[in-house]
């Protein structure tokens, strides 16, 4: 399946200061298959080294960290030489030996002609309890579950993406596209991006299966909770974990504490989002004071909201009938719009425009979904998720801040009303096309 991520480890291939590569992200969003298909595909020769499956390779990181020596030791144990320039060094779940991700920095110092490219599940996790990290020495690259767009070539729709892609904003999509579009977009909302769901309902088209494997994956999720934490801090993973589909169900998506346990407070739980934030298994956004530059200056850090990563596997432990994607447009407004919010923050991370959220909110109760960064100016970004043309809280915005455009994502089709600008929920992605 096709990933857009492609592109970026192409142009690391050919920089002329390339550093070794880590490519983070949740468990089973295809990082290992990615970069194998860019080793096939790019490469004469794959040496793939998983640490997980093969702890012995530890040892080789005990007392020597010199690269060519290092080199000598991977060559036997793959069997073949490791040509500088044509072989592909892949260290995969990276993040179970500290000392190997500390051994990047040498390779880069000392021996920058060979091509380095490593994977970690939970590395976000583990490198704040990494000492000697090579901080500046890597090049870090984020992966993402399949976005929409990915979707969409993975089911063989690449033409309905270039007119999607090559529709501007003052021209409605031609219904009969608009209405597919809405209908593969119901089925992105129960399916979510996790390639191994995708790749199973696009060959046996069965969804019941497709949510069985989201079951599996949710699972498996629950046993890193256990195994790279301790017992206290596994439960309150948990409790954070479970308590973010009640959170997006209520009016105010803004997080409680006190929703998780009576009398809950920041000072027992932070750490537990951090933990969640870091394995790549949640997505922040905070409130902002005011929006102006730098976002990230106008943070209040005691407001904010938390989705999950993947919308798929929020309808799955929402536990959402996938039979609903049949029912006119009611997904879209299950559970007050929460799969429809949880989804545009997923797009918008996937956009690669940024690692963090925002949204804002006025004295009066207005509130305004996302503020991005679009070019040189930060606009609202408003998410309906029925069809009503109401647009309270960025007249509010509006009126207060008066922004260059404003924006709403919605079921509805493409329009330009003054300067509010209605994108359809499955273009999304395209708010950041000609950024100034």
């Amino acid at each position: 399946m096709k990933r857009t991520l492609y592109s970026k480890l192409l142009k690391w291939k050919i920089k002329d200061n390339r550093k070794p590569l880590l490519l983070q992200g949740a468990r089973q969003v295809g990082k290992t298959y990615l970069l194998m298909e860019f080793g096939k595909n790019e490469y004469d020769d794959i040496a793939y080294f998983n640490f997980e499956e093969s702890p012995n390779l530890a040892s080789l990181f005990d007392n020597d960290m010199e690269p060519i020596s290092l080199i000598e030791s991977l060559q036997i144990i793959n069997g073949k030489i490791i040509n500088p320039g044509k072989t592909l060094i892949f260290f995969d779940e990276i993040q179970a030996v500290p000392k190997a991700i500390t051994s990047l920095k040498y390779f880069f110092e000392k021996a920058p002609q060979y091509h380095i490219v490593s994977a970690g599940s939970l590395l976000g996790v583990r490198v704040g309890k990494t000492s000697g990290f090579p901080v500046g020495k890597v090049n870090f690259i984020n992966l993402y579950p399949m976005s929409f767009s990915e979707y969409l070539l993975a089911t063989r729709d690449e033409l309905l993406l270039k007119k999607l892609i090559k529709n501007p904003y003052s021209e409605k999509m031609p219904e009969p596209l608009h209405q597919i579009l809405l209908k593969h977009l119901k089925f992105y909302l129960i399916l979510g991006g996790m390639p191994e769901v995708i790749n199973n309902y696009i060959n046996k088209r069965n969804i019941k299966e497709a949510r069985d494997i989201q079951s599996d994956i949710l699972e498996s999720y629950k046993r890193d909770f256990s195994k790279y934490s301790s017992p206290g801090e596994s439960i309150r993973i948990s409790e954070i974990w479970n308590s973010i589909p009640v959170h997006l169900s209520k009016e105010n998506k803004k997080f409680k504490y006190s929703e998780i346990k009576k009398g809950g407070r920041s000072s027992r739980f932070e750490s537990a989002i951090e933990w969640l934030k870091n394995a790549g298994l949640i997505n922040v956004s905070y409130n902002i004071k005011s929006p102006k530059f730098p976002l990230n200056g106008y943070i209040d850090y005691n407001k904010f909201k938390l989705f999950l990563f993947d919308t798929g596997l929020l309808s799955a432990m929402t536990n959402v009938p996938p039979e609903i994607i049949l029912d006119g447009n009611k997904l879209f407004s299950e559970y007050k719009g929460a799969f429809i919010e949880n989804f545009i923050a997923q797009e918008l991370l996937c956009s690669g425009k940024g690692n963090n959220l925002y949204y804002w909110t006025s004295k009066n109760d207005a509130e305004i979904d996302f503020i991005l960064q679009k070019g040189n100016s930060i606009i609202p970004l408003e998410v309906k998720s029925g069809m009503t043309r109401k647009a309270k809280s960025l007249h509010v915005y509006g009126e207060k801040y008066s922004p260059k455009a404003i924006y709403r994502t919605s079921p509805r089709n493409f329009t330009i009303d003054n300067k509010l600008i209605n994108i359809p929920l499955y273009g999304i992605s395209l708010i950041f096309r000609n950024d100034e």
